[in-house]
């Protein structure tokens, strides 16, 4: 039953699903090397057949558990005679490829280097850690992941169905639950589910095969004596190794203890040693509750020293006490300060303060250890003087946690920081912050494409910037999504959905095909399967079947787009943009930031020194005036004219107004022309403000201007994210 093309391959839709980018090389036939990874019965192997069915290349199949070096050679030779000979390629299908040593994947290496063979490799270990880099690096990396239930069904009824290779010809039926035992039991793997469902078939009529149309009714319990247990993955030097613990350690440090409870139950079950759990819990009390609860690590180690006095089967309450006291301790990762000051030290051979050093053997000579204050001799045991180097002066590396014994703590602490700063310097503050999820594919190639990007679109405008960057973080993109922007214009969203999405798919709308063009040339040096892909869709033209009809395919995971309202030969209302996205994306979700120009920059603000009291007060009270009349169409609705014609729509939608500051230089033409009667502002301006104040105010603006010196200008913004109804 193994499928034989893409559309009888069950599940990966993330790599495999239309308009994926696998899917797509595979079927231009334009496939790089490429490394398969995921548990068994997932389609590695599947996959690696369905493309040697539709791919032109010769198609070669090794298995490393079997193949040595010199089949490697052999295949090697074969496939440089095909090149030279016939000028066609050979694809080479490694199962297993974990399995070979160093040497054995070196072999390789030079071939898949200067394109004699094209790698697909295929294994269930990570192949960042198991596979030689340089091989990996040649090469993308699809994660393949557990089948959910529906696919197995999907599988499993594919079989019952099939006249020709499976039990179509007979009439085979369930008692109830017992096909869903065999699923479940299956616990993701598409071949455990076929061979326990052969089992159960074929050992529930007798004789075996029975005539044609026969019934054959599969009781549950002959299902549950076809898998009786299920089979947890888990290998002690494998991935499932690592992946088990980081899920148990993950569990511990967000303070779930039910988590906690069920992935150490899943290492115990599958055999782990408890004391590889201990050893990672000793690391959790330290790491995670910290000083929060410093009475942690006491705690895992006595659970650790009585597990060894102890042993299993009683040992496993040690272990579960442990468990359950890390993940519900207070938590702190204070220490992690530790790797912030050895960050220091390698960066910067800072001296030791003189009165810090050893007094006992250069006082005399040298003054080392004069100035320096004994804490003991001072109330509280304590005196604000210099500890870090000059050069680290006011550098933090410990940031008390708020919770347990360290909260209690953490005031003093914070008073005698800022005191001992308040003595010697101002105090510098400083915030960080990174974020991560499961990649489902990786290349070298979608690595560098964020580089080439960057350079390649060199200097933009600040306001775009700002609009771009508030637009991707809410909108949450992963790697491997497929992307609409929508009214793409000069291509300004698309580099950064493909920067953000390398292993997906970015389609570009444009507005007319000049815009289309121009996205079009500006990729063109990009590889075919790196560029996004672009048409002239015009966003009041858009619909399922345009959006199939320009790109092959109509089903994305995120729409992306910025001032939309408004735009269009029919201007779209908040209210109609929604009904178009819900009716021709459904099952999206879309994000769309607008532009509030009634909330943005006034001059009264930017120029506010340069126009004194007096005269910043006029224009102020003119402008809060102006940009608050309805009439001024030109402006664009306000928010909340956005958010109820947004929501008179019906469609789930959440609101966040962002509002950052960016910095611009106003030109004398520029306030010429805001100033200038024959614009709305300048001739409101004129009538409201008397006319010996706007002369003062304008000349106190160009001269403003003149001096080149850029201002603080604010940007409003309205994000708003659609949750599209399937």
């Amino acid at each position: 039953m193994r499928p034989r093309n893409l559309d009888e391959f069950a599940g990966q839709e993330h790599i495999v699903g239309p308009g994926r980018l696998l899917r797509r090389a595979i079927q231009k036939d334009q496939l790089s090397s490429i490394i398969l990874s995921g548990p068994p019965g997932t389609g590695k192997t599947t996959l690696a057949r369905v493309i040697a069915n539709t791919t032109a290349s010769r198609f070669v199949t090794l298995n490393a558990v079997l193949a040595g070096v010199a089949d490697i050679r052999a295949a090697i030779e074969d496939a440089k005679k095909n090149r030279e000979l016939y000028d066609r390629r050979t694809m080479l299908f490694v199962d297993e490829v974990h399995r070979w040593n160093k040497s054995q994947q070196d072999a390789l290496l030079p071939w898949v280097e200067n394109g004699t063979i094209l790698l697909i490799g295929a294994t269930t270990e990570n192949p960042f850690f198991e596979v030689n880099r340089a091989l990996v690096s040649r090469s993308r990396v699809f994660q393949l992941k557990s089948l959910d239930a529906s696919d197995l069904r999907a599988v499993a009824d594919a079989a019952l169905l099939d006249r020709e290779r499976g039990y179509g010809r007979w009439r085979v039926e369930f008692e109830e639950g017992a096909l869903e035992h065999l699923v479940d039991a299956a616990d993701g793997d598409a071949r455990s589910l076929l061979n326990a469902l052969e089992l159960a078939v074929e050992t529930s009529a007798d004789p075996w095969p029975p005539e044609p149309s026969s019934p054959v009714l599969v009781c549950l319990a002959a299902a549950e004596e076809s898998i009786q247990r299920r089979a947890v993955l888990y290998d002690k030097d494998g991935d499932y190794h690592y992946d088990a613990a980081s899920a148990f350690i993950k569990s511990i440090r967000g303070s779930d203890p039910d988590a906690a409870l069920y992935w150490l139950a899943r290492m115990v079950y599958a055999g782990e040693d408890p004391r590889f759990a201990f050893r990672r819990m000793l690391i959790s009390a330290c790491e995670d509750v910290g000083l929060a609860d410093p009475g942690a690590v006491q705690v895992v180690l006595a659970c650790a020293q009585a597990f060894d006095r102890i042993g299993l089967p009683e040992g496993q309450f040690h272990l579960a006490h442990a468990a359950l006291y890390l993940a519900t301790a207070p938590k702190s990762n204070s220490s992690l300060g530790f790797f912030d000051a050895l960050k220091s030290v390698e960066a910067e051979a800072a001296d030791i303060p003189s009165h810090l050093k050893d007094a006992n053997r250069d006082a005399k000579g040298f003054g080392h250890g004069e100035g320096y204050l004994y804490p003991h001799a001072y109330r509280d045991h304590w005196v604000a003087q210099q500890y870090l180097p000059d050069s680290l002066k006011g550098r933090v590396f410990y940031q008390p946690g708020s919770l347990g014994v360290e909260g209690q703590r953490r005031l003093e602490i914070l008073e005698r920081r800022e005191a001992q700063a308040a003595v010697f310097f101002e105090a510098e503050s400083g915030a960080a912050s990174a974020s991560g999820e499961e990649a489902l594919a990786w290349s070298k190639a979608g690595e560098a494409k964020g580089e080439w990007r960057a350079r390649a679109e060199g200097s933009v405008p600040a306001r775009l910037s700002l609009i771009r960057r508030a637009l991707y973080e809410r909108a949450s993109l992963s790697r491997d999504d497929r992307v609409l922007v929508l009214d793409a214009r000069e291509g300004y969203l698309a580099w950064e959905a493909l920067r953000r999405s390398p292993e997906g798919t970015v389609a570009a709308a444009a507005r007319d095909e000049r815009e289309a063009e121009l996205v079009r040339q500006y990729a063109s040096t990009l590889p075919e399967l790196e560029r996004p892909l672009v048409a002239a869709l015009p966003l009041e033209n858009l619909s399922a079947a345009a959006l199939e009809g320009a790109f092959g395919f109509s089903r994305f995971d995120r729409v992306v787009g910025r001032d939309l309202i408004g735009s269009g030969s029919a201007e779209f209302t908040p209210e109609r943009l929604a009904r178009l996205l819900a009716e021709a994306l459904p099952g999206s979700e879309a994000t769309i930031a607008q532009t509030l120009p009634r909330e943005g920059g006034r001059l009264s603000e930017a120029f506010a020194e340069a126009l004194g009291e007096e005269l910043r007060a006029a224009l102020g009270d003119f402008e809060a005036w102006f940009y608050e009349r309805p009439e001024l169409g030109s402006l664009g609705p306000g928010r909340e004219s956005i958010e109820s014609s947004f929501q008179r729509s019906g469609i789930p939608v959440s609101f966040e107004l962002v509002r950052q500051d960016y910095r611009r230089r106003l030109t004398e033409a520029e306030i010429s022309a805001w100033l200038s009667t024959s614009s709305p502002f300048g001739s409101s301006a004129a009538e409201c403000i008397p006319a010996a104040s706007l002369a003062r105010i304008s000349a106190a603006l160009n001269r403003a201007a003149a001096s080149g010196r850029e201002v603080k200008w604010p940007l409003s913004l309205i994000i708003a994210k659609l949750g599209l109804p399937s």
